[in-house]
């Protein structure tokens, strides 16, 4: 109780550097969970609270969280617990846990309850019910602006990062199922070096329906070894013009890779 008084104390002298996680601002009784678990949970909690994960967005794999912080599958599962209890995240069967949280002053703000107006995203509906049609309507609309705003604000340390990507991109052949995966994380990389918060939240968006089963699958069977190896070769020129800080060049590699895309979507139902 001391705990939550202090944390309230915080918030209420208007503490906006301090991040208080809710179960520090709770009166109730906090789930029995061992220290361990507990600190996972705040770092996940700091992620969402500084922006890593934003509101909507899906968290890591249990496997991925479980090398992060040094815990079993099992004590994961119980860090997520622990968070979908005080409205941190939500667990959405067959699709994966998402951020349900918003971080404001003194990140104490919650996402509103469904019927309290607002509405948890549920990104698997939405893919669902989005065409490949309307997807490469607003990648043709969002990854041009995108990519110029990378090519003036890229780090030397995104562009290692971008460049490490791209090195496991041009060692693959034939695993379509691979290219397709490191396609995505190659740009949302990009997304993230436009250092611009909202964007990337978008563009998160984008990526989390490209991460459902049956757009992975429609991606996957659109990629025979020849159209990899040519996929590979305009990711390349974009990175180079990245790399380059050349913005127009960048977009128009980019527009180029929407182009090849949607030829790669075309012939796969022919």
């Amino acid at each position: 109780m001391r705990k939550s008084s202090e944390a309230a104390n915080r918030v209420d002298r208007g503490d906006t550097d301090a991040i208080v996680p809710p179960w520090d601002l709770s009166t109730a009784n906090h789930p029995l969970i061992k220290e361990r678990v507990k600190a996972a949970a705040l770092g996940i909690f700091n992620q969402i609270a500084t922006g890593q994960y934003s509101y909507g967005t899906r968290l890591a794999s249990e496997r991925e969280l479980a090398l992060e912080f040094r815990l079993s599958r099992a004590g994961v599962r119980k860090v997520i617990g622990f968070l979908e209890t005080y409205e941190v995240v939500k667990r959405h069967p067959n699709s994966g846990t998402f951020v349900v949280y918003v971080p404001q002053h003194g990140a104490q703000a919650r996402a509103p309850a469904p019927d309290g107006g607002a509405q948890i995203l549920d990104i698997s509906a939405v893919a669902e019910t989005a065409s490949p049609f309307e997807m490469n309507i607003l990648c043709s609309i969002i990854e041009p602006e995108m990519v110029r705003l990378a090519a003036l604000y890229m780090s030397v340390r995104d562009l290692a990062d971008l460049r490490s990507i791209l090195d496991d991109i041009e060692k693959i052949v034939v695993d379509a199922r691979q290219f397709a995966h490191l396609e995505k994380k190659f740009l949302m990389k990009i997304a993230e070096g436009t250092h611009n918060r909202l964007l990337g939240t978008v563009y998160r968006i984008i990526t989390e329906v490209r991460h459902q089963p049956h757009w992975c699958a429609t991606r996957i069977q659109s990629l025979p070894p020849e159209r990899i190896a040519e996929n590979q070769n305009r990711l390349k020129s974009l990175y180079t013009a990245l790399e380059n800080h050349d913005a127009e060049s960048a977009a128009a590699f980019m527009k180029l890779v929407i182009a090849g895309a949607q030829d790669d979507l075309l012939n796969s139902r022919l």
